[in-house]
This record gives structure tokens, C-alpha cells and sequence, in this order.
């Protein structure tokens, strides 16, 4: 019964993954360079590639799994770290297409962060409980981004739902 169990929830994650990068696929369909925020074993590169093969996929993640996830090609970049630590973001500034952190940024600093990563006019895509999905929004309108989609999506068959917020990242300014 465990066994089953796993399997419905690695099925449904990857149900989630697809159609996460099928919401990004609608916005930026060939995107050069993506990274995934609290990537861990980079699971959702691994099937978001199904629809981006020609996108480079990197991730960090304070844990070290980031470096094995490299290490079997989900990856192409792996960094232990946190975006918070200047010496993991720095060298990322302004370098993706696209930037998926698929949880609640666990600070403003942490938001801030993400966003210095992108490109200009590159896409930030959140996936957050409902209660925290206005003030967040608020949060990156106040930091110059423009919001191209909120959906409400079903996590799982206990109807826990949360909400996909992509957002345009601010002009080269920042």
C-alpha cells in the first residue's frame, strides 16, 4: 500500500510539473536559460524538459542532492546555496530567461534576489498558497513586475490549492 501510495505522488508531481511548464511554455516557448529555485533532485527540470530540450536548466538549492541532480544531467548547473548568500547570487545576476520557485519566498530579501536573476523582460514564476497569493502579488507589482498569470490550480485529490503567479520581471533598471 506504501508503494502504491508513492507512485500516485510521484505521478501527480509530475502532473504538476507539466503543467507548470506548460503555463511558461504559453508565455516564453524556447527560453535559453532557466533556473530552479529549492530544486533538490531537480524533478521538475527533469520533466519540464520534455517541452524545453533546448533550454539550459540549472538549479540551487541549499542541500547538496543539487550536485547529484548534476551529476545524472538534470542539471547543467548546480549550486548549494541559498539566493540570500551574495556568493550564489551574484555570479547569477541577470542570467535566466525564466526563474521558477515553485513555494512562497521565505523572505523579501529571498524574492529580491530571484528577481536580480533574471534577464530583462524574463519571467518569475511562484507557485504559493491562496491566503498569501495577494500580498505577494503586491510584493513584486511594488518591485516593478508586471503579472501575466494567476491560476488556481489543485495540488492534489484533497483539493489543496495554491496559486501560480507569473510575473514579467522589471526592466534592466533593477
Amino acid at each position: 500500500m506504501n508503494r502504491l501510495r508513492t507512485r500516485v505522488s510521484d505521478l501527480d508531481r509530475q502532473r504538476r510539473h507539466r503543467s507548470t511548464a506548460r503555463a511558461v511554455f504559453r508565455l516564453r516557448p524556447e527560453p535559453e536559460s532557466w533556473l530552479d529555485i529549492g530544486t533538490g533532485e531537480a524533478h521538475f527540470p527533469d520533466t519540464a524538459r520534455e517541452l524545453f530540450p533546448y533550454t539550459a536548466f540549472d538549479g540551487v538549492d541549499p542541500e547538496p542532492r543539487v550536485l547529484w541532480a548534476r551529476a545524472v544531467e538534470r542539471l547543467e548547473e548546480a549550486y548549494v546555496g541559498t539566493l540570500t548568500d551574495p556568493q550564489v547570487a551574484m555570479p547569477l545576476r541577470a542570467r535566466y530567461d525564466v526563474v521558477t520557485l515553485l513555494r512562497a519566498p521565505d523572505s523579501r530579501e529571498e524574492l529580491h534576489a530571484a528577481l536580480t536573476l533574471l534577464r530583462p523582460a524574463g519571467l518569475l514564476l511562484l507557485e504559493i498558497p491562496h491566503p498569501r497569493s495577494e500580498a505577494l502579488r503586491a510584493e513584486l507589482e511594488a518591485h516593478g513586475c508586471l503579472i501575466l498569470a494567476t491560476t488556481r490550480l489543485v495540488l492534489d485529490r484533497f483539493a489543496t490549492d495554491a496559486h501560480r503567479l507569473i510575473a514579467r520581471g522589471p526592466s534592466a533598471r533593477t
